[in-house]
């Protein structure tokens, strides 16, 4: 009997301690505005530190041409349009543009594409996100920054 008494005190315990259920944990982060996918206000604690970081507020990104990008971009947009073969299995996923930085569009619209950086063990933070049917580039962003900036890749 004392088993089971102390067994059921320590799930109330761990219950209390774990936040009281499933709206505990997304309560906390909702007061805290701690989710990554959230989105911004203007005029914000938050965006102002955003601004402070570099980098960008919601709004159109700017711009880069193509002659600026780095080689290994230009590369990477060349197999965009061929279709592949990419270089790493990650090529080609989806991009949930969860933090709006980008256009809105309906799920599925954007993917990601590995920029190859020279002398990186792994993949890097360099990317290129298109948008609409694929092997298209018309509407492709590129970051070096791993989806904290982009920059509209001009045509």
């Amino acid at each position: 009997m004392k088993r089971v008494w102390f067994f059921s005190l320590v799930v109330v315990l761990s219950a209390i301690a774990g936040g009281c259920g499933k709206d505990g944990s997304r309560n906390a982060t909702q007061e805290t505005g701690a989710s990554a996918s959230q989105a911004v206000q203007p005029g914000s604690a938050a965006s102002e530190a955003m601004a402070a970081s570099g980098a960008q507020p919601h709004g159109a990104p700017a711009a880069i041409s193509r002659a600026q990008l780095p080689g290994e971009a230009a590369e990477t947009l060349r197999l965009i349009k061929a279709g592949g073969p990419f270089p790493f299995g990650e090529d080609g996923v989806l991009f949930r543009n969860s933090a709006t930085l980008l256009p809105e569009h309906p799920r599925g619209y954007y993917h990601a594409y590995t920029v190859r950086t020279p002398g990186s063990a792994d993949r890097g933070q360099r990317r290129i996100v298109c948008g609409g049917p694929r092997k298209q580039t018309r509407d492709c962003y590129y970051t070096d920054d791993y989806y904290v900036s982009f920059k509209r890749i001009a045509e």
